[in-house]
């Protein structure tokens, strides 16, 4: 019987489309209510999905500043995630939370 290599879950790896990102963005919104580094960590995942390096040229900001901002370690300020959120293509919405 051969050796089983297990390696650490990676998601993403399973974002394929934008509608992925959408969604999966929104579920972490949902999930993570409000921790702030488990929703920059899910931006992170995003913008790895879509290309750091196509996301530093769009927003301005440097590559590796945007690796540390998104990793969930590091406090990006509204405006680095806002303009994230726009270069990737990803709306927001407000909307009235239930009681």
């Amino acid at each position: 019987m051969g050796t089983i290599k297990l390696r650490k879950w990676d998601s993403a790896e399973h974002l394929k489309t934008d509608e992925d990102m959408a969604l999966y963005l929104e579920a972490c919104l949902e999930e993570g209510g409000d921790d702030a580094a488990f929703i920059a960590r899910a931006l992170g995942n995003i913008a790895r999905a879509k290309g750091m390096t196509q996301l530093a040229r769009e927003t301005g900001l440097g590559r590796e500043s945007l690796y540390k901002a998104l990793s969930g370690e590091g406090n990006p300020s509204f405006a680095t995630i806002l303009k994230v959120v726009s270069a990737l293509g990803i709306k927001l919405h407000a909307e009235v939370a239930p009681n």
